[in-house]
């Protein structure tokens, strides 16, 4: 295991699309390890460096809200793009055109702390790279609330407040909860020589604590 780490993830509004609801967007209960590991590597990424999420507490209550918002229905075809760039002309979506209004069930007031750390991909590593340099580069943009691009909870626009957590972390409403059944939760996506494949688990939440573990 490399360097360990806790971070706090804290916003308004989130929405970790269960990808059994195609229409209609329903949350799952809590963040994905998924888009926690996709919020820390907003933070600071290398390709030497794969971050794997050991631990997630749930500090607020799990509080649910219906809203509608707006999408575009359509995706950038690879033909229109391959014209656009051998040909020259306009390339974009029309998102009044394509505009489409969805129902979401999102969560409301989500606080999590993520204990994490990461590995060392030696394949892709720089001489120069090495874990003490990149563990102090990462508690350095965490405390300086520096970042790559902006953290979004599940879509872009529920932003998230990402800190370093130092100390104890602070009390779950769910510390006196022995155990909830959260359902099965995507873990992440595995990428072979064909196409992406969701990888699931089984999430327990233990006074309030979701540890991520995949059956092997």
């Amino acid at each position: 295991m490399g360097y360990g780490f806790c971070v706090r993830i804290r916003g308004d509004m989130a929405l970790f699309t269960n990808p059994a609801a195609k229409a209609e967007r329903y949350t799952y209960p809590d963040i994905t390890p998924s888009a926690a590991r996709g919020i820390i590597e907003s933070i600071f990424w290398k390709p030497g460096l794969r971050y794997r999420i050991d631990a997630i507490q749930v500090n607020n209550r799990i509080r649910y809200d219906s809203v509608r918002r707006n999408e575009v229905g359509a995706v950038a075809k690879l033909g229109t793009i391959r014209t656009a760039y051998n040909h020259g002309g306009a390339l974009y979506i029309d998102s009044t055109a394509e505009r489409q209004q969805r129902a979401s069930v999102i969560l409301r007031d989500v606080d999590y702390c993520v204990w994490a750390h990461f590995e060392l991909v030696r394949e892709k590593m720089q001489p120069t790279d090495d874990e003490k340099k990149f563990y102090n580069i990462l508690l350095r943009r965490l405390r300086k609330g520096q970042f790559h691009s902006p953290a979004y909870l599940g879509c872009r626009e529920f932003a998230a407040v990402v800190t370093l957590h130092e100390g104890d972390a602070p009390p779950s409403y769910y510390a006196d909860t022995p155990e909830q059944d959260m359902g099965y939760i995507l873990y992440d996506m595995e990428y072979g020589q064909t196409e992406a494949q969701p990888v699931f688990f089984h999430a327990i939440m233990r006074h309030g604590v979701i540890t991520p573990e995949v059956a092997p």
